[in-house]
């Protein structure tokens, strides 16, 4: 297994062993670390093989790639040089982004990406960093470069990793929710707040009609991008403004609906795995899920086998996603 949560001291040690790693914790924990090879961000929250999830501020979650890529380099973008993430990766191989939650590269990226030159072309996977909720408002979501030992709160690093000529990475996506029955609602156009809504062809408030459909805003809104379930989490209802913000864009033109409820999502997570995950859990490379589903599926001291790994702010599998778990696995070719 390449993802471990281990102690402060623990990390130190295999990064003072030159190990090529991807780490997450607490800002407190992570910069306690030595300089070395890694990148890491902010957030305390984490799935576990042994204890399920968990919260915690004192330990720090590892994703080992040493052995794994034969070489990495690591690059900072900001929200002007974003654009070039996805023809700057590596001809073969995989690029891991870190992305602080709400900084201009978040937005910037979240709304454009799709639109960047040589979009999927090359395996780009990763996730936005965060904090534990009780600091919202008290400190903010960061990135750190551990081959310099600098911190940003602003801009995204990423990871360039090339791999051997026999091995071939591939981007996974974990999506329980799928499109219920309800209205289908279109915007008129792209962005994380939204006044108005097409909902089935007519013009309305969506705060209002949230509030008149009584709808759980726990469950995002699903889209059918191309064959593939892309949920949108909700993040406010402002009433006084009339409204909605998201955690993730809505872009204009596409078909949304709100999701079907899933019940129990351990036992929905694992029937979902039988019927379409064909992984091998010795390609797995690196896997993380969403704070929201942490929170509102009650998943502390729950296990999600065979994925482990960061409760983020946002997943990143090519593109910005809520509300899902995406995962690596690099394989023989």
């Amino acid at each position: 297994m390449r993802q471990h949560i281990m102690s402060i001291d623990d990390a130190s040690a295999l990064i003072w062993e030159d190990r090529t790693l991807i780490l997450a914790g607490d800002e407190d924990a992570l910069r306690q670390l030595p300089q070395g090879n890694w990148i890491g961000g902010t957030i305390p929250y984490f799935i576990t093989a042994d204890q399920g999830g968990i919260a915690t501020r004192d330990m720090v979650f590892v994703t080992d790639l040493t052995g794994t890529v034969t070489g990495v380099e690591v690059t900072y973008y900001d929200q002007n040089t974003i654009p070039s993430v996805y023809s700057d990766g590596p001809q073969h191989g995989f690029s891991f982004i870190i992305i602080p939650a709400s900084s201009l590269t978040h937005l910037s990226f979240a709304l454009n990406a799709p639109s960047y030159k040589d979009f999927g072309v090359r395996p780009l996977i990763g996730w936005v960093s965060g904090m534990h909720l009780d600091d919202l408002g008290k400190k903010t979501p960061k990135v750190f470069n551990g081959q310099t030992g600098e911190a940003f709160e602003e801009g995204a690093l990423v990871l360039q990793a090339e791999l051997p000529p026999d091995k071939v990475a591939e981007i996974g996506i974990v999506n329980l929710f799928e499109q219920g029955d309800g209205d289908t609602l279109v915007f008129p156009s792209d962005g994380f707040v939204v006044k108005s809504v097409l909902v089935n062809g007519e013009k309305q408030n969506f705060a209002a009609y949230l509030k008149d459909k009584k709808l759980d805003t726990h469950l995002p809104l699903v889209a059918d991008y191309y064959g593939v379930q892309v949920n949108i989490s909700f993040q406010a209802i402002h009433e006084a403004e009339g409204t909605v913000q998201f955690y993730a864009p809505v872009f204009s033109g596409v078909h949304y609906k709100h999701a079907k409820p899933v019940g129990d999502y351990v036992q929905g997570f694992g029937r979902l795995l039988e019927k379409e995950c064909s992984l091998e859990a010795n390609r797995l490379v690196f896997s993380c899920n969403c704070i929201l589903n942490y929170l509102y599926s009650e998943l502390e001291g729950k296990k999600t086998a065979p994925f482990t790994g960061p409760m983020t702010f946002g997943e990143i599998a090519y593109q910005l996603l809520n509300q899902t778990l995406v995962y690596l696995q690099v394989h023989e070719v």
